[in-house]
């Protein structure tokens, strides 16, 4: 079968080729560039905890090293401290409040990272995979598609026709595949510009990033004296100041000037010694594209959507659509037309990207409208600094990563169904689990398989060996349960998961969302789970609708989660 074809080689193509290539999914990459990425400090992105899992997971790199995890985060007013938030990697979800009843301490850090850093990571993984090959110098001036494949054209040194099962346009704000659909991309140009400055310097703050907002030395309005610090490694900086409306051009001469008066007042003194390593200006849109999905081709990233505002970096949606696609495409792939599972991408990721932009729109006013009745509300501005942070560090619904609990993927009416912490459709919490090998892994290690995962909580079985317990209680009848489900599917033991009570059974979809928690082993139960989450029984088999087997495939899912409880029944019936 022909490869997928991705369009782009920033980091969400080439995250698309190596999740793809994780599945057994060969792709090529077609990049417009030379090839490689040019150092540019002043160009960096946050990831949070579960993109950073993601690019980890595909290209073992310590990104620890190669960024850096914020100790803490301060956000200041004038002279005062309003908020300081400290982090800690073995906290989970919850935070703990300081004496004004905010939190205080959040769970792990987000990573800070220089952009052609991250890039460079993806591209030496690239590298090493037998599976996904990157063509540089590839400018695409052609689509075409049929119901069989996608052809491409490009122009340029290796000008070309490729042959793909299906397209992926990872080509930034200006997609010429978004362009060559014909796509409209409306929405708002322009809605914010900050000055940009990357310098070697050390200040008050070991590696904690920090918003101040009218600084006790610029005092001509809220919009010219905002400026935010985000610490990379060897004493890095990356400043932002976020400008006041319009198209005003931003001299070398206005830059240093606001350098040398932001870090005299951040120091207390005159003008500490620093390095200026780069400069520019980033400019904040906010744009959706009307469709994700057209035939065979697919929108990711900056192709589909433009948000950033807040510090909530547009990159961390891109890397969840290559995570929420690769494996659609990888079902797809193997097993035939799926087209609901793959009509369920636009429908999930761009709900998930309209309410964060929607969010923002609705935020903007309030933050940087200035004076007016709002300025008497009392605790409005405390209130402006909560929504900032949340934006800055992923939390609330301006940073939150999203959830998919509207998807149509969500499996109804499940009578065995149980609460735990993570509400269906949320990222599942990173535990310890048992894998089928019986090691000991993180369960984000075993995301992105293409298999789905099934997570039994079972109490004590951490303190032995997996031999003892595979074959008691109610194991058996469980991967009976799970050999039955319509796709294959890895079976997993939790010694605890959060709120999860013993015995309760969790099936995960391979990008780490949860389908459903279950009271125990109910094999029907999780067999209808499973079969949803694939798209339902029409997805499964579309390869016999194809054919003309409408009939047959209607009593598919009845007879497999028949199957599937009579085969735990059997199970259950042996280990008495």
């Amino acid at each position: 079968m022909d490869p997928v074809i991705i369009v782009g080689a920033g980091p969400v193509g080439l995250t698309l080729a190596l999740a793809l290539a994780r599945q057994q999914v060969p792709s090529v990459v077609l990049d417009e560039g030379p090839g490689k990425d040019e150092a540019r400090l002043a160009r960096t992105v946050v990831l949070r905890e579960d993109t950073a899992a993601l690019v980890r997971r595909l290209t073992g790199a310590d990104l620890d090293r190669a960024g850096l995890r914020w100790a803490g985060w301060r956000s200041m007013r004038r002279k005062q401290v309003i908020r300081e938030v400290s982090f800690d990697d073995m906290a989970g979800p919850d935070v703990t409040a300081d004496s004004t009843g905010l939190p205080a301490t959040a769970g792990p850090a987000p990573l800070h990272i220089a952009q052609h850093v991250l890039t460079g990571a993806l591209r030496a993984a690239l590298e090493r995979e037998t599976l996904a090959k990157v063509v540089a110098d590839s400018r695409v001036d052609g689509v075409e598609q049929e119901t069989s494949g996608v052809t491409v054209h490009t122009r340029g040194p290796k000008g070309t026709w490729w042959r793909g099962s299906h397209l992926v346009g990872c080509d930034g704000p200006r997609s010429t595949v978004r362009k060559l659909l014909d796509v409209r991309f409306p929405g708002r140009t322009a809605v914010e510009r900050h000055a940009v400055a990357a310098l070697r310097v050390e200040l008050p703050w070991a590696d904690e990033a920090l918003l101040h907002r009218t600084p006790p030395w610029r005092m001509s309005g809220p919009s010219a004296g905002e400026v935010t610090g985000r610490p990379l490694p060897e004493d890095v900086w990356r400043l932002d100041w976020l400008l006041p409306p319009g198209k005003d051009l931003v001299t070398p001469e206005l830059l240093v000037a606001r350098i040398r008066e932001t870090l005299a007042g951040w120091s207390d003194g005159p003008t500490p010694a620093y390095e200026l390593l780069d400069t520019g200006v980033h400019t904040v849109h906010h744009r959706l594209a009307r469709r994700w999905r057209v035939g065979r081709v697919f929108l990711a990233g900056d192709a589909a959507h433009l948000l950033g505002a807040f510090g909530a970096q547009g990159l961390d949606e891109g890397l969840r659509d290559a995570d929420n696609l690769a494996w659609k495409l990888a079902l797809a792939w193997h097993h035939g037309p799926h087209e609901a599972l793959l009509d369920s991408y636009q429908a999930e990721r761009r709900a998930v990207v309209s309410a964060r932009l929607r969010a923002a729109d609705q935020a903007l006013p309030l933050l940087r409208g200035g004076g007016g009745i709002r300025a008497y509300v009392p605790g409005a501005a405390r209130g402006h600094d909560m929504l900032l942070t949340d934006g800055h560090l992923g939390r609330g619904p301006l940073g939150a990563v999203g959830s998919y609990a509207e998807s149509p993927l969500a499996p109804r009416h499940l009578e065995a169904e149980v609460p735990v912490d993570t509400p269906p459709g949320a990222q599942v919490q990173d535990v310890r689990v048992t894998a089928e090998d019986g090691s000991f892994v993180q369960l984000r290690d075993r995301l992105g398989r293409g298999a789905l995962l099934v997570l039994l909580i079972a109490p004590g079985t951490g303190v032995w060996e997996r031999r003892h317990w595979v074959s008691a209680g109610i194991m058996p009848r469980l991967a009976a349960a799970v050999t039955a489900l319509p796709s294959p599917a890895e079976l997993l033991v939790a010694e605890s998961y959060p709120g999860a009570a013993a015995h309760t059974v969790l099936l995960i979809r391979p990008d780490g969302h949860l389908v459903a928690a279950l009271n125990g082993v109910r094999a029907a139960d999780l067999y209808a789970a499973a079969e949803a989450a694939l798209g339902g029984p029409a997805g499964a088999e579309g390869a016999q609708e194809t054919q003309g087997s409408k009939g047959a495939q209607g009593t598919k899912g009845t007879k497999g989660a028949q199957e599937a409880s009579t085969a735990g029944a059997a199970a259950g019936s042996t280990a008495k």
